[in-house]
């Protein structure tokens, strides 16, 4: 005979086999209006001693809800610290859907956590080989898809986004202006000063003009325009287009018959093409302006003595390569920006990892492409 004991809105009895075994019954409802005085009861009837095994008859239980199945959740931690056995039994069809969508059978248990083994060297070495290849294969794939939109370009004039372009223009030329005279003035400075420390040793104060003139047409100017419209421009490139990306503005494009690659990359390219040996130009023009200030000032050298040195220094081909080189590390910069941009994925995290590695690769490639330019140049000369 099991005794009852009433509960607000349900009924419990408990009973005992000979083994031991103790089987707890409950009639009625097990929701919010009775879950804390259960959880409180049945705490309190079975944590001391606790028993060597538990079963709750669900029979007659006629409704249960998420916090009915926290007091059956308690009542399995209270088993499973004593180390006892706890089943569940007779439950409705209703009642056993509550416990599946609540995953109940997982619920309460110990997550071991195994340490993460980390990769032996060879496993990193072949990972970042595919990667740097799959990264070369899609490379490859995107100027292929840059010909084919310029060559469209150059077929149907009109598909060319003219305002982007002008606006890239803009962005990328007209706003670098400043920042690119201020360090090309300053690196005139610099070269002037150091390299006024040897010469007027030998008495060749004027030669200072040449070696800032030479050095910054050739090498430094190029490379600096470069560099600075890399860090501009390129992580610029990579963030609008990546941003576009993972907000799936591109995929919008793609849908509405636009094609992602003439539409946003190529007004990049071509603006950037036209600018930025222009900005070449003008970083010569302030790092000679910044020797002059050296050798007047410093080196008692006359403006027109100085000017006149330059001028004699510095060839037609002199300029035109410092232009062609300028050309190409434009080129690179809006490729890899505009590369990065669309291999964008995931949220947030991946726009700054692909704009930092626009950054790092074009530098990376303006420098390779100098190193070849210059061994071209010595063979040729």
């Amino acid at each position: 005979m099991i005794t009852f004991k009433e509960l607000p809105y349900c009924q419990y009895g408990v009973s005992q086999n000979d083994e031991g075994d103790v089987t707890l019954h409950i009639q009625g409802r097990m929701d919010i209006s009775n879950a804390a005085s259960m959880v409180k009861e049945f705490s309190r009837r079975f944590q001391d001693p606790a028993p060597s095994s538990l079963t709750v008859d669900l029979e007659r239980v006629y409704y249960l809800d998420d916090l009915g199945a926290l007091v059956l959740l308690e009542l399995k931690k209270l088993m499973t610290d004593s180390k006892s056995r706890f089943v569940i039994k007779n439950a409705s069809d209703k009642t056993k859907k509550v416990l599946s969508i609540l995953n109940f059978d997982s619920l309460g248990e110990t997550i071991s956590f195994s340490k993460k083994r980390s990769p032996g060297i060879f496993v990193r070495l072949g990972e970042a080989t595919i990667n740097h290849a799959s990264d070369l294969g899609n490379l490859i794939t995107f100027i292929g898809s840059i010909c084919l939109s310029l060559m469209y370009v150059c077929l149907h004039p009109k598909s060319l986004r003219i305002d982007d372009t002008f606006l890239n223009m803009q962005k990328t030329g007209v706003d670098a202006l400043p920042i690119v005279g201020l360090i090309s003035l300053l690196l005139g400075l610099i070269m002037a000063f150091m390299s006024s420390v040897q010469l007027q040793q030998f008495g060749a104060n004027i030669y200072v003009a040449s070696l800032v003139s030479l050095a910054m047409v050739r090498e430094l100017g190029p490379i600096m325009t470069a560099i600075i419209v890399a860090g501009r421009s390129g992580s610029a490139f990579a963030a609008e287009i990546g941003t576009m990306k993972i907000s799936e503005e591109i995929d919008a494009l793609f849908t509405m018959g636009f094609d992602p690659t003439r539409f946003l990359a190529v007004p990049k390219i071509i603006a950037s093409v036209i600018v930025v040996p222009i900005l070449t130009l003008f970083s010569n023009l302030f790092s000679i302006l910044g020797g002059l200030f050296v050798g007047v000032f410093m080196l008692d050298l006359t403006i027109n003595a100085y000017i006149t040195q330059t001028i004699k220094t510095l060839t037609l081909f002199d300029v035109f390569w410092g232009f062609m080189k300028s050309a190409v590390f434009a080129l690179l910069i809006a490729l890899i920006g505009c590369l990065r941009g669309f291999q964008v994925s995931g949220g947030a995290a991946s726009v700054g990892q692909k704009t930092t590695s626009a950054v790092v690769s074009s530098i990376f490639l303006i420098i390779l492409f100098d190193s070849v330019f210059a061994i071209i140049l010595c063979y040729w000369g």
